[in-house]
């Protein structure tokens, strides 16, 4: 089956087909580094992070860049309440974000450039636009028009005349139209600024992705990533300017990952439910929450509920105790590889075999909510497998279960999970506060109480089952059912 991807440009699944053959560019915006990370942040990232994974695993040579906004309104108020310099408390931010990244097994990109950085660049495109008459000086700024570029609108699907219609102008905006947006502001007393053909001042944040992703990937690269709430009018102003300065396509194919809520509500400091990446790691295992992340298909929206979060990890618990069962009777394995994928998905696989179907899966639009629905389905199938040997070991069954073991192993390296031996996992997940479900695990052993009391060992052996897959062990003594957490 050939990749596709959705592409937000064309609003369907497009069949992937990079501009230079064997070779794939791809360019996403990355943070504005005046605070910490929080999921939503991590969502993203990750996604990125399997899609390059997943591209290079199958054979091609990925050229990744995520960029840093290292200066922006916000970064120089936080510098201001802080006492800080914009440049130190950006780096300050910049180094949290790679510890975050780094527990969540997010490999780097091959190059990270800061906004900082590429002013130069950026002025020489605000002179180019100027010159093809796309941008003009106004005032204290330089704005594009974005009346002189016909395709405005066409990625995220809007027009301008409704735009219009929806902006109500100040009676000093000096702006054409009112949804022309700023290439280049002077810079106000005691901000950064640079030097320009048009006063002291600094760019316009839409400016620095484009300049970023041309000078690394070329004018026209094969895919812009980043979360939906980009798609306008970051996105949007960024393919404007760039198809004006440059001509060419810019980028060929646009993915954008789902909005992340909170038990259903919008993420917002103010409603008390902003969770930074590091306060959601003293709670969760860094896999539960990447196997969290990524169990629905990217684009759908993903609700962040504690129910939903620990559901997750009873099942990666499952997926650790199986590969630990298998262990018991193999011995550990040694082909366990940490890191990056290279290419392993490149040959053919037998029809109906899990990795045949896990590229099945992520050839659809990078389905990861598939792919995990496969995994925990051969997680059953192996357990069946152990449960049968019944003391004596079937030779025929153990090559098909280390091989089953193989290319759990081969997709892990892809989605990033389980890259940790079983007793490093365990010992992790019991120094995390998991807030396991009290109320849920005392219900299920009363229903088991009652099972046995009718007798019924069939239902009493299923809850058992369910609360050992939950990483909870029971113990029944003269005094009733105790329970504690096996980890």
């Amino acid at each position: 089956m050939t990749f596709r991807l959705y592409n937000t440009a064309t609003h369907k699944k497009d069949t992937f087909q990079p501009l230079e053959e064997g070779k794939v560019g791809i360019y996403v915006c990355g943070v504005t580094v005046y605070d910490l990370c929080h999921i939503g942040h991590a969502r993203s990232t990750i996604v990125f992070d399997v899609l390059t994974r997943y591209l290079r695993a199958k054979g091609l040579d990925v050229t990744y860049v995520r960029n840093f906004t290292d200066v922006d309104d916000k970064i120089i108020e936080r510098a201001r309440l802080s006492g800080k310099d914009t440049g130190s408390l950006a780096q300050e931010f910049i180094d949290a974000f790679y510890e975050d990244m780094a527990a969540l097994r997010v490999l780097n990109a091959d190059v990270e450039p800061k906004a900082t950085e590429h002013v130069d660049g950026m002025i020489e495109m605000i002179e180019a636009l100027i010159d093809r008459g796309h941008a003009y000086a106004e005032g204290t700024g330089v704005y594009f028009s974005v009346t002189s570029f016909k395709g405005y609108g066409s990625l995220s699907g809007r027009k301008l005349d409704d735009m219009r219609a929806g902006c109500r102008i100040a009676v000093d905006d000096k702006k054409r139209h009112p949804m022309d947006f700023v290439l280049w502001k002077s810079a106000k007393e005691g901000e950064p600024e640079w030097s320009s053909p048009w006063g002291p001042g600094r760019p316009g944040w839409h400016l620095e992705c484009s300049v970023m992703s041309n000078r690394y990937l070329g004018l026209t690269f094969d895919i812009h990533g980043g979360g939906r709430d980009l798609l306008f009018p970051h996105h949007e102003n960024e393919r404007a300017q760039s198809i004006c300065a440059n001509g060419g396509d810019f980028a060929r194919y646009w993915v954008h990952n789902g909005f992340v809520t909170v038990e259903s509500e919008k993420m917002s400091k103010s409603l008390g439910n902003f969770l930074t990446i590091r306060d959601a790691l003293k709670t969760y295992h860094p896999e539960v929450l990447r196997l969290f992340l990524i169990s629905k298909q990217y684009r759908s929206p993903l609700d962040f509920s504690k129910n939903d979060v620990l559901g997750l990890q009873s099942g990666l618990v499952r997926i650790y105790r199986t590969i630990q069962r298998l262990e018991e009777i193999t011995g550990p394995d040694e082909k366990t590889s940490h890191g990056e994928s290279k290419t392993f998905l490149a040959g053919e696989f037998p029809e109906g075999s899990l990795i045949g179907r896990f590229i099945d899966m992520m050839d659809d639009d990078l389905n990861t909510s598939g792919a995990i629905g496969l995994v925990f389905e051969k997680i059953r199938d192996m357990n069946r497998v152990m449960d049968s040997f019944d003391g004596k070991v079937d030779e025929e069954a153990l090559i098909r279960l280390n091989n089953d073991r193989d290319q759990l192993n081969l997709i892990g390296r892809v989605l990033g999970l389980f890259q940790e031996r079983p007793d490093s996992f365990f010992e992790r997940l019991a120094e995390t506060s998991t807030d396991i479900d009290d109320s849920r695990i005392e219900d299920l052993i009363k229903e088991r109480s009652d099972a046995r009391l009718l007798k019924d060992w069939a239902k009493s052996d299923e809850i058992r089952d369910r609360l050992k897959e939950m990483g909870v062990i029971l113990e029944d003594g003269p005094g009733g059912t105790t329970w504690r957490l096996d980890v």
